[in-house]
């Protein structure tokens, strides 16, 4: 499960949209860019392989829950 999920807007500009996103997993710290398409651009090393799917998957859920269900 992530833990501590923050994010904010890529762009000063809130039309435009793309966010920037941190979190911790397994107790390691993990940041990255969310694409208006869905894309996940890792800033940090990302998870290993085994966990990766499900990570993004969680990701992409939250992001609907905080951005486009609003």
């Amino acid at each position: 499960m992530l833990q501590h999920f923050q994010i904010r807007s890529l762009f000063d500009e809130k039309e435009l949209p793309g966010w920037i996103f941190s979190f911790y997993y397994q107790q390691c710290k993990y940041n990255g860019t969310y694409h208006s398409n869905g894309k996940i651009e890792w800033q940090s090393e990302p998870p290993d392989k085994a966990s990766l799917m499900n990570v993004e998957k969680q990701i992409h859920d939250l992001m609907i829950y905080h951005i486009y269900d609003k």
